[in-house]
C-alpha cells in the first residue's frame, strides 16, 4: 500500500514538472514569434510614417525621397543593370579584404597570444596603429599602388585585421589557468594543446572579432569608394549626391545597408555552426531533449 501510495505521488510529481516544462516552453516559442512580428512591422511602421510625412508636407520630399519612390528608382536600377555593376564591385573589394584581414588577423592573434615575447614586442605596436583610423591609410596606399584595385582591398583588410587580431588575442589570453593545468596533466602539448584546447577556447572571441569587423568593413570599403573609385557603392552614392538625385543616392544607401546585413548574418550561421553550445538555451518540449 505505501509502494502505491509512493508511486502515485512521484507520478504525481512528474506531471506537475511535465506540466510546468510545456508551458515555458509555449511561453518561449510566444516570446520569439512576437519578437520576430516586432523586428518586422518596426522598420516597415518606419517606411510607412515616412511615406505618410513626405506625402502631408511634413518633410521636404525632395531631400527625404518617399520609399516608394526609392523602390521605384532601385527596381529600374535592377532591371536596367546599373545597380548591378556598382554591387558586383563593392562585394568584390569587400569579401576579398574581408577574407584576407580575417585570416591575417587569426594568425597573428594566435600566435601572440601563444608567445609571451612576440606579445611584448608587437603589442604597444598593434595598439598604437589600431587607432589610427584606417581611411587615413588609403593616401599612402594610393601612393604606392597606385589607382588601382589593391588599396581599396588592403584599405578594408587593414581594418578587419586589427579588429580580428585584439579579439584573437583576448581570446587566447583569457583563457582560464586552470583548464591549461589539466590540459598538460594530461600531456597534451604542441598542436594537440592548440586543437582541442587554444584553439576552442578562442574561438567565441574570434567570432565576436569577426561580426565586429565586417560592419567596420562594410563602412571602410564604401567610404573609400567614396574618393578612389569610378564604381561601386559608394561612389555611386557619393555621385548621385553631387548630381542632386536623392533617389539614387538612398537606393545606394538602402544597398549598403542590405549588404551589411548580409555579411552579419552569415557570420552568425558560422557561429552556430562552430559554437552550436552557445545558441541552445531556452526550454524545450518534452521529447525533444535528446
Amino acid at each position: 500500500m505505501t509502494k502505491s501510495l509512493e508511486h502515485t505521488e512521484i507520478a504525481r510529481d512528474q506531471s506537475a514538472v511535465d506540466a510546468a516544462v510545456e508551458r515555458e516552453y509555449r511561453r518561449h516559442r510566444m516570446l520569439r514569434g512576437r519578437d520576430l512580428l516586432l523586428a518586422i512591422l518596426t522598420p516597415v511602421a518606419l517606411l510607412a510614417l515616412w511615406e505618410l510625412a513626405a506625402a502631408f508636407g511634413a518633410i521636404d520630399a525632395r531631400l527625404f525621397t518617399p520609399p516608394s519612390e526609392i523602390v521605384e528608382r532601385g527596381w529600374d536600377m535592377i532591371v536596367g543593370g546599373e545597380l548591378w555593376v556598382h554591387v558586383v564591385a563593392t562585394v568584390g573589394r569587400l569579401a576579398a579584404g574581408f577574407v584576407l584581414g580575417a585570416v591575417a588577423g587569426v594568425l597573428v592573434g594566435l600566435v601572440m597570444g601563444v608567445s609571451r615575447p612576440l606579445r611584448a614586442a608587437f603589442g604597444p605596436t598593434f595598439t598604437a596603429l589600431y587607432a589610427l583610423p584606417k581611411i587615413a591609410i588609403l593616401p599612402l596606399l594610393l601612393l604606392i599602388f597606385g589607382l588601382t584595385e589593391t588599396p581599396k582591398v588592403l584599405s578594408v583588410a587593414i581594418s578587419v585585421f586589427f579588429v580580428v587580431q585584439i579579439n584573437t588575442l583576448a581570446g587566447i589570453v583569457q583563457i582560464d589557468g586552470r583548464i591549461l593545468e589539466a590540459a598538460r596533466a594530461y600531456q597534451a602539448s604542441g598542436w594537440k594543446l592548440f586543437r582541442y584546447v587554444l584553439l576552442p577556447g578562442a574561438t567565441p572571441s574570434i567570432m565576436t572579432g569577426l561580426r565586429v569587423s565586417a560592419g567596420m568593413a562594410v563602412i571602410v570599403v564604401t567610404a573609400v569608394e567614396f574618393v578612389a573609385s569610378n564604381n561601386g557603392l559608394g561612389y555611386l552614392i557619393w555621385n548621385s549626391w553631387q548630381l542632386f538625385q536623392p533617389q539614387t543616392m538612398f537606393v545606394g544607401l538602402i544597398t549598403v545597408s542590405i549588404i551589411g546585413a548580409v555579411v552579419t548574418g552569415l557570420i552568425i550561421v558560422l557561429e552556430r555552426a562552430l559554437l552550436p553550445w552557445q545558441h541552445s538555451g531556452g526550454p524545450r518540449k518534452k521529447g525533444k531533449e535528446q
